[in-house]
């Protein structure tokens, strides 16, 4: 369709239009989470016969199932993502520490990491607070939850970020010399939240484990159980691994590096 920029004419650039197109309409069925051919031609501002068209090939690839005349994602979608980690067996690693840390402390407990600006969760337990904040994989928040925080704190210095509040440089200082970020009902009324880093073997900051609980908690007591669980956490992970390429904080929204106190 002319005019249509996710179908464009030039041979070097229509692939890439296609996937563009398909992503769009993807992130449109994940927002809405089922919806017919009018509202996801709405949702993703692409042309109704290219929303049909790529609908009929996505259902065939399993991609998107269909119901009726409404779509959802599809089974392949959810197969692909459960493969997806920030780090080689990162949930692997994670897996026997943060089950052992929700037992001893009943937390929500959770490993995040940074993309597009936000916190996303990873991988997650079930624990006192999942009523007030449940920890789903794929769930995100603001990069400056207790998870967000520690990450950029802990980020190279040249990573751009957004204007950061006056007091941020003594914020992510004391963070780095306490290697925990604390959030108190800062983010969510009533949960309380600790955040420890999660390094790989060499040194850099991949993850952050924390845990969520409810106000009455501790949280000196509760730091202490995570640091020592996101060490269990580091301690299993692989020697050799390649930093995937847009990992880490960057994304935070803008271009003001953050220089470091």
């Amino acid at each position: 369709m002319a005019g249509c920029p996710y179908e464009k004419s030039h041979e070097g650039t229509r692939g890439r239009g296609v996937l563009e197109g398909a992503f769009a309409l993807l992130e449109a069925i994940e927002r809405t989470e089922e919806a017919g051919l009018t509202a996801l031609t709405a949702e993703s501002g692409l042309p109704k016969t290219t929303v049909h068209r790529l609908l009929e090939q996505m259902v065939d690839l399993g991609v998107v199932e269909q119901s009726g005349t409404r779509y959802r994602m599809g089974p392949r979608v959810f197969r692909l993502g459960q493969g997806w980690q920030p780090h080689p067996r990162l949930r692997v690693a994670a897996h026997a520490p943060m089950r052992r840390l929700a037992e001893m402390t009943d937390a929500t407990v959770g490993v995040c990491v940074l993309r597009e600006g936000r916190t996303l969760a990873v991988h997650g337990v079930p624990g006192m607070v999942d009523h007030l904040a449940p920890l789903r994989p794929g769930a995100t928040w603001s990069w400056s939850t207790a998870a967000g925080r520690l990450l950029v704190a802990t980020a190279p210095p040249a990573i751009p970020f957004d204007p950061l509040p006056a007091s941020w440089r003594r914020e992510a200082a004391a963070i780095r010399e306490s290697r925990l970020a604390l959030d108190r009902e800062e983010l969510i009324p009533g949960v309380h939240c600790v955040a420890a880093p999660v390094t790989a073997p060499d040194g850099t900051v991949v993850a952050a484990l924390c845990a969520m609980v409810d106000p009455a908690h501790d949280l000196r007591h509760l730091g202490h159980a995570v640091t020592l669980a996101g060490r269990a956490v580091s301690a299993g992970l692989p020697r050799t691994a390649r930093r995937a390429r847009g990992s880490g904080a960057r994304g935070v929204t803008g271009t003001r590096s953050l220089q470091r106190a």
